[in-house]
């Protein structure tokens, strides 16, 4: 065991030794604090044939996680409390960590009526119309102001539809050479840069999703330095891949998609210097056949809950791009602190010193399209505890 926090070890070995655990050698392993993904669809209620509360909570315990905010885009969108009790109701039934609902902004994040916002904010995280960008400032002004009234944070997915024109790859050198539509950068940066003057104005708390091009990590780490309310996330995916990689299959089409390698370098250096706050992994199930239309007419979203440590720490860690304390920061002290969510002593141990490959036949998900298929990496989950409960175990 190699990492630094000696409270954490004390506790991890004292849990282990007592349920009899330490049978096998700690050596060339890490015990972590449980981390955290403040973005993640479960699927229920709506869509049970994608993933369910208690598969995808299992797979959350699989990559290490011990709390995850779940997105709202459901059926019924959580935009009361009635409707939101739906999913509150799913999680005491069958989530194995901890489980955080969004409340939508609008109505069936239709972006239309402000959704009853008082109603639900004692029950979630912050409220989000992920999935879509709110098009109308004055809708987005409303729910700044009110959720600054409230105390919740907006995390908003950033989108202008009309610079979208059906595109569903980046627009850059793959999307031209292959005849693709694509994304313009554009339609993420300049809501970006929207939200964050309106955020600036009202004095609400911001978290902006999923960011994925150099002009967004730009616009925040020069609101930051104004001294605005915001954080933001980035994916797995975003900082070890670009559109240089995609081909032609469904498992490399998420939204927003694979940038340019400029785009990605942006990326990483915005963790490096703290302008990005956290990574998340946007873990998006679909079915298979939802996911097996080709790149064109497949669904958009990725999994990634059972592939974010190894995937990071493989490609971060080891080559010293940033350390372990730090990449520990990005997965589990920054979501938690942000947005006020307490794990108490749970850890997860990992095995670092053991290349394997990531095979998604192995994942607990319902999901099994991811772009990291075959690769070999580092850092197995061995053993997630969560509430003093050994929740997952190899």
């Amino acid at each position: 065991m190699n990492h630094q926090n000696a409270k954490l070890q004390a506790l991890a070995t004292a849990f282990l030794s007592d349920k009899g655990l330490l049978s096998h050698s700690l050596d060339d392993k890490v015990i972590l604090p449980g981390f955290c993904d403040v973005h993640v669809h479960f699927r229920e209620p709506g869509f049970l044939y994608k993933e369910t509360m208690k598969s995808g909570s299992l797979a959350a315990a699989h990559g290490g996680y011990t709390a995850v905010c779940t997105m709202p885009n459901l059926d019924p969108v959580p935009d009361s409390a009635a409707h939101l009790q739906v999913q509150l109701d799913a999680i005491e039934r069958d989530a194995s960590i901890r489980v955080i609902p969004y409340g939508a902004i609008t109505v069936g994040e239709k972006g239309e009526t402000l959704a009853a916002l008082d109603e639900m904010a004692p029950l979630v995280c912050a409220f989000s119309d992920d999935g879509r960008g709110v098009q109308d400032e004055a809708m987005m002004r409303r729910a700044m102001t009110e959720a600054k009234r409230l105390g919740k944070i907006v995390a908003a997915h950033c989108e202008v539809n009309d610079l979208l024109h059906g595109g569903y790859v980046h627009d850059g050198a793959y999307a031209s050479a292959h005849g693709h539509r694509g994304i313009c950068s554009e339609s993420e940066w300049v809501q970006i840069e929207r939200d964050l003057r309106l955020a600036e104005e009202i004095g609400c708390a911001y978290h902006v999703c999923h960011i994925s091009a150099k002009e967004s990590v730009e616009l925040i780490r020069r609101a930051k330095a104004r001294g605005v309310d915001v954080t933001c996330e980035t994916g797995p995916h975003y900082l070890t891949m670009c559109d240089e990689d995609i081909q032609e299959d469904g498992r490399f089409k998420m939204n927003p998609p694979l940038r340019s390698r400029a785009d990605r370098d942006a990326l990483i250096e915005g963790i490096k210097d703290g302008t990005i706050d956290m990574i998340a992994t946007d873990h998006a199930p679909h079915s298979a056949e939802e996911k097996g239309r080709g790149l064109e007419k497949s669904a958009m979203g990725i999994v990634g809950l059972e592939t974010a440590f190894p995937i990071l720490y493989t490609h971060l860690v080891k080559p010293g791009v940033i350390t372990l304390d730090r990449l520990v920061e990005l997965m589990s002290t920054n979501p938690k602190k942000r947005f006020g969510i307490d794990t108490g002593d749970d850890f997860t141990v990992f095995d670092i010193s053991t290349p394997y490959t990531i095979d998604p036949s192995s994942f607990l998900s319902m999901g099994r399209a991811t772009p990291f298929a075959g690769w070999e990496v580092y850092g197995r989950c061995v053993l997630t505890v969560h509430d003093n409960e050994v929740v997952y175990s190899l």
